[in-house]
């Protein structure tokens, strides 16, 4: 994504168009891996040596609550970050924290279909994100 698309997310949400903010979203296009907060800091220190530690996590946070990231917790309660807006869903796996995007179109029908045919009584669902657990049989692993 270029800098003028991550400027129009910002300021698309009413966000003021700043240096920190930038650099945090071309983190998530470099990284890939649902990283944590500190992956995101030790990244834009590399540009941004003076940058506070806190403020990446302000950042994160104001990110979040527009709707331009989204928080995933793991087993270890561990935050990761997932700028992926897209219905997608994870494949986890505990052993080396590794976090993949699963996207399947048929399964988000069927979860659909499921719950619009059995409403749970007293709760509306506003969103269905899963997250499955298990081994990827290659060893590459995302570890935080």
């Amino acid at each position: 994504m270029t800098i003028t698309n991550l400027k129009n997310r910002l300021v698309a949400k009413g966000l003021r168009v700043t240096p920190q903010r930038l650099a945090i979203l071309e983190a998530f296009e470099k990284l890939h891996n649902h990283p944590t907060a500190e992956k995101i800091y030790d990244y834009i220190r590399k540009k941004f040596p003076n940058v506070a530690e806190g403020t990446v996590y302000k950042v994160l946070d104001t990110l979040v609550s527009n709707q331009l990231v989204r928080k995933v917790n793991t087993e270890k309660d561990i935050m990761r970050y997932d700028a992926i807006l897209e219905r997608h869903h994870h494949l986890y796996c505990p052993d080396s924290e590794r976090i993949e995007d699963y996207f399947d179109e048929e399964l988000n029908h069927l979860i659909e279909k499921h719950f619009k045919n059995k409403e749970i009584p007293g709760f509306k669902i506003e969103e269905i994100r899963l997250q499955l657990i298990g081994k990827f049989k290659n060893l590459k692993s995302n570890t935080v």
